[in-house]
């Protein structure tokens, strides 16, 4: 059995502002609220997303790159 490599930094960009910034995610819980260091926005995932990462990020919440379901 392989040993997938999860990616923990993500590249987070506000829609708001285009601030952009590099984030490490969690890995024992979902971020559903994100506030924006540059224009204080707070942000929630798009509909049908599971946390802000995968709504706002270059790279998905680490559940989502396993293949798993993300916040049960």
């Amino acid at each position: 059995m392989t040993k997938q490599t999860v990616v923990l930094d993500s590249i987070f960009t506000c829609p708001r502002c285009g601030h952009v910034e590099t984030e490490t995610m969690p890995t024992d819980s979902c971020q559903w609220f994100y506030e924006c260091k540059s224009c204080k926005a707070v942000l929630k995932p798009l509909e049908g997303d599971c946390c802000v990462f995968c709504s706002y990020a270059t790279v998905p919440c680490p559940p989502i790159q396993l293949g798993d379901s993300c916040c049960g």
